[in-house]
């Protein structure tokens, strides 16, 4: 299998503020077509087309067609991992050193009913409706984004992405 390979990006930073990580939201959230998945220490928020109002998460991340990143929780603030198809110039982040290929894969969507979600899991669109599983395809092109360091083929990291 010939898959082309591009260059891919990594950005760190800990230490983030809950104003700077809203702030951060805004910001990679430009393009058209972001979801957002949410982890609560009671459940999960399902991949949603827009931002759930409750912000209690410990995890979360936001995904589009240029890049993810995700965030979690700690006693002195947020940590943030930015994983992208595009080089940012982001103010205290770190970029990971690396010869980073990034190549995209069809992402296989779970049922809603699938037991290793023993609450469920759901897909939420625009206006926080659930859509149904056999619509989940055509409503929301997800795909996984694989970042690979070109030097050693060793995978390291696997981020979600949109058509």
């Amino acid at each position: 299998m010939n898959q082309e390979l591009i260059s891919g990006y990594i950005y760190h930073k800990q230490l983030v503020s809950s104003d700077e990580l809203d702030n951060l939201i805004t910001k990679i959230s430009q393009p058209p077509n972001n979801y957002y998945f949410l982890r609560y220490s009671h459940g999960v928020s399902g991949i949603c087309q827009k931002l759930p109002a409750d912000r209690g998460e410990i995890e979360g991340q936001v995904f589009n067609s240029l890049c993810e990143m995700r965030w979690k929780k700690y006693k002195l603030g947020y940590e943030v991992l930015i994983l992208s198809k595009q080089e940012f110039n982001l103010q205290g982040f770190e970029k990971l050193i690396g010869n980073w290929a990034i190549f995209d894969r069809s992402a296989y969507l779970h049922d809603p009913e699938e037991t290793r979600f023993p609450k469920g899991f759901i897909f939420k669109d625009e206006d926080h409706q659930l859509i149904k599983h056999e619509e989940i395809t055509k409503k929301m092109p997800i795909k996984q984004r694989y970042f690979q360091d070109a030097d050693t083929a060793t995978t390291h990291f696997i981020a979600l992405t949109v058509n």
